[in-house]
């Protein structure tokens, strides 16, 4: 038994709480492939005789070996807080693309189902798209400019966190149907060449 050395242990799931959990499970599926693993019903009598949990029903989904990497609770009168922006809490959740292809299909894909990002940008260390869930939690869907976890975090200790260039993502899929790498992407997203024509306010969402 260690009682001495910090573990670090691995993030494994997150739990939200919704009123519409048959909207934000379809999201997540549609969004990032999540499959509902199990899902349950609380008996009404269980809540008002407060013999059981305050929510009446639940949701595991999760879109990899894991049983399950988000748990969905539905409280039926939950309320999105107008002001969320505003306060305390989890900014966002970000999901890791193995490759800037899978991002940018991932982005055409979702835009054809009428799915479309809040913004996009190239951080330096990472290009991120961010889109809104039906209770405006915003997801992030990202890959690693660098290829390796290890380059990236050097290159932000370096000091290289500064401000995003903000990205219009059809410049950048058509920058990169035409056979531009991955890596002259980001070097030219970062000069400015795909800037969106009316750039985004982040401080009206994050």
């Amino acid at each position: 038994m260690n009682t001495e050395v910090t573990v670090h242990p691995k993030l494994q799931h997150y739990g939200l709480v919704t009123a519409n959990l048959d909207a934000m499970t379809e999201w997540y599926r549609k969004v990032l492939g999540m499959t509902v693993n199990h899902r349950s019903k609380i008996p009404v009598i269980a809540r008002i005789t407060h013999q059981g949990p305050p929510f009446s029903a639940f949701a595991f989904v999760s879109n990899d070996e894991m049983d399950h990497r988000i748990v969905f609770f539905e409280i039926p009168k939950a309320v999105v807080d107008p002001d969320k922006r505003q306060h305390t809490g989890l900014q966002h959740v970000a999901f890791e693309c193995a490759t800037l292809d899978d991002l940018l299909g991932t982005y055409v894909r979702l835009k054809g189902l009428g799915i479309t990002p809040l913004w996009a940008a190239d951080h330096g260390v990472g290009t991120s798209f961010y889109w809104d869930d039906p209770d405006r939690n915003v997801v992030e869907i990202y890959v690693n400019n660098f290829g390796s976890p290890w380059t990236a975090t050097e290159y932000l200790k370096s000091g290289h966190a500064g401000i995003p260039a903000q990205i219009d993502p059809e410049k950048l899929v058509a920058a990169r149907k035409t056979g531009a790498s991955p890596w002259e992407l980001h070097e030219r997203a970062l000069a400015g060449e795909f800037a969106p024509a009316k750039p985004f306010d982040p401080t009206t969402h994050f």
